[in-house]
């Protein structure tokens, strides 16, 4: 068997983190995520996305409300929102924004910042209101981020053997 990479103990330690600390977040650090995030693959290598930092505090409380599940945001010092351009890619934006926004969950990870990731599906037009950002640009992912003010446990997780089907559905691995 190969020898497993070291990337493995890097995945296993993510966490969703919700509470940060109050301190200020280097601009740097989150360039340097965006600039790792921003190599994830696309369909057709069109990279149909950008990505928008908000560290504006009026603009932060605002997404903040946007659903029941969004108030991370307002603990954070700043917020990254995640375009995708239906133009750019209409037949895979929705995929290619997911790719690129695991990439920068990760990439914020990488650089010892924390985040979770905000779904935004249902509330595309008040986040776009927001930030100003035009109707061809759709918010994949909001992403509160910050220096862990916790240090979550990891949450339990399926066996493997509950979601591996081997060549049809169904076919499920043995016990």
């Amino acid at each position: 068997m190969a020898a497993e990479l070291p990337c493995a103990q890097f995945l296993l330690s993510r966490r969703s983190v919700r509470r940060f600390k109050p301190d200020p977040v280097p601009l740097d650090l989150v360039l340097r995520a965006l600039d790792l995030a921003r190599h994830a693959p696309s369909a057709h290598n069109r990279q149909p996305w950008e990505f928008v930092v908000v560290r504006d505090r009026g603009r932060i409380e605002e997404l903040s409300r946007i659903h029941e599940w969004s108030s991370p945001v307002a603990r954070a010092p700043l917020a990254i929102v995640v375009l995708a351009d239906t133009r750019q890619a209409p037949d895979s934006y929705m995929q290619d924004g997911a790719i690129v926004a695991t990439y920068l969950w990760l990439a914020l990870h990488c650089v010892g910042l924390a985040t979770v990731w905000i779904y935004t599906l249902n509330k595309a037009e008040e986040i776009r209101r927001i930030i100003g950002a035009p109707d061809h640009l759709f918010p994949v992912a909001i992403f509160p981020v910050g220096f862990p003010a916790v240090e979550p446990k990891p949450r339990p997780r399926k066996e493997l053997r509950e979601l591996v089907s081997l060549d049809a559905y169904g076919a499920r691995l043995p016990g």
